[in-house]
């Protein structure tokens, strides 16, 4: 069953989302407006991993649910940078460790009923410490964890960011032994 657009209406606007009210009709003949979130640029995240079974994370506090935990290092591509020099780029910024090699796990829709958010999650080998994240507000701390207790982490609660929880799972299941 597929919706019919009909059109939309911009209600808000700034360089971060754009929200729409589209006039949809779904298969029953029923038509109503439904809320949109649109995002300008890419999303790209990165599980970095070394040769010893950990993965890079970050400590920060997200002030909209309140909340602190773990987080793999995450961003939006610049204006035509191309995704994977976008996470190479945010990586350094966010850790201070440069990866020697960047390539693609997996694309997904991030929020599929209300949103056209794409995330591509990124798999970083060969990080080099290169000094201080250059953007300290990122996290409170940057840590080396062993990638097996990233579900323990996450049963606990201490992974609660989406992303973070796509790119980590992933990760394990499908790219750490290959």
């Amino acid at each position: 069953m597929r919706w019919t657009v009909h059109g939309h209406r911009d209600v808000y606007a700034s360089e971060w989302v754009r929200v729409s009210l589209d006039d949809v009709e779904i298969q029953d003949g029923r038509r109503f407006e439904h809320h949109v979130l649109h995002f300008p640029r890419a999303s790209v995240t990165a599980v970095v991993a070394d040769e010893a079974g950990r993965v890079l994370l970050l400590w920060r506090h997200r002030f909209i649910p309140n909340s602190w935990g773990w987080e793999v290092p995450a961003g939006w591509a610049e204006p035509g940078e191309e995704p994977a020099a976008a996470i190479a780029r945010e990586i350094e910024e966010e850790t201070g460790y440069r990866p020697a090699l960047v390539r693609p796990m997996i694309r997904y829709n991030a929020l599929s009923g209300i949103s056209d958010m794409q995330f591509t999650a990124f798999v970083a080998n060969g990080a080099e410490h290169v000094g201080p994240p250059a953007d300290q507000s990122e996290s409170s701390r940057v840590e080396w964890i062993r990638a097996a207790e990233i579900p323990k982490l996450a049963a606990a609660g201490e992974i609660k960011d989406g992303p973070s929880l796509a790119a980590l799972m992933y990760y394990l299941a499908v790219e750490q032994d290959s």
